[in-house]
């Protein structure tokens, strides 16, 4: 074993650096995939089939093929198109991680409006309120609700599956683990490091998906 506690001291600062831009990445990409996959969840349980379909299509194939693939179909085929399609890499990896995200999201958000007893959306429009307002002011808040320890868990997917984007050459954490292990010629001390801030960035917001399942069950008892 070649672990040295001295390296991963010296080391720690610019993991903590990668680890920023981990966090960065995934939270921009979680942020617009949020926009993305409420839409899509809306257009999910639209009743025009067009808009349906669309959805359906979307989210089976992001969800049918890897994440690495659309990656890298963003980041060095698209610019063959058109070059203005030429992103920088940090973009290139937040547009595809959001678009991948938004697939998982819709279906969150999917679950989450069909779980609201249908009762509600007649009692709202038997007061006079259109399918909006009900959608809006009844049906969102109480789905987005139920749909906040799934949320969690995508995050929580999310800021792992952000170690593809170091194929894009993005600094991230994994990326800044493999700089210093050829830096360094110890591979066991940097990828220790990585682990252990991985683990502080996840372990909480684990903890926070398991209370909230257990309040929202509180909830609907």
């Amino acid at each position: 074993m070649d672990f040295k506690l001295s390296i991963l001291i010296e080391v720690f600062p610019i993991l903590l650096q990668g680890a920023w831009v981990t966090l960065y990445l995934t939270v921009s990409s979680l942020t617009i995939g949020l926009v993305i996959g409420l839409i899509l969840g809306l257009m999910r349980i639209s009743e025009n089939w067009i808009l349906r379909t669309f959805s359906l299509c979307y989210v089976e194939f992001i969800r049918g093929t890897p994440l690495l693939m659309h990656l890298v179909i963003i980041y060095y085929a698209l610019p063959s198109l058109h070059p203005s399609l030429n992103l920088p890499a940090i973009v290139a990896g937040i547009v595809g991680m959001a678009l991948n995200s938004a697939a998982y999201i819709a279906e969150i958000f999917r679950a989450g409006i069909q779980s609201i007893s249908k009762g509600q959306m007649e009692a709202a429009r038997s007061l006079g309120m259109t399918h909006l307002q009900a959608m809006t002011y009844i049906i969102l808040p109480q789905a987005f609700r139920v749909s906040l320890p799934p949320l969690t868990n995508e995050f929580v997917a999310l800021l792992k599956d952000s170690s593809l984007v170091s194929t894009l050459a993005v600094s991230e954490l994994l990326r800044k683990g493999r700089e210093i292990v050829a830096w360094k010629v110890n591979v066991f001390s940097p990828y220790v490091g990585v682990a252990l801030l991985y683990l502080a960035m996840t372990l909480p917001m684990t903890k926070l998906a398991r209370y909230l399942e257990k309040r929202v069950s509180v909830g609907y008892s």
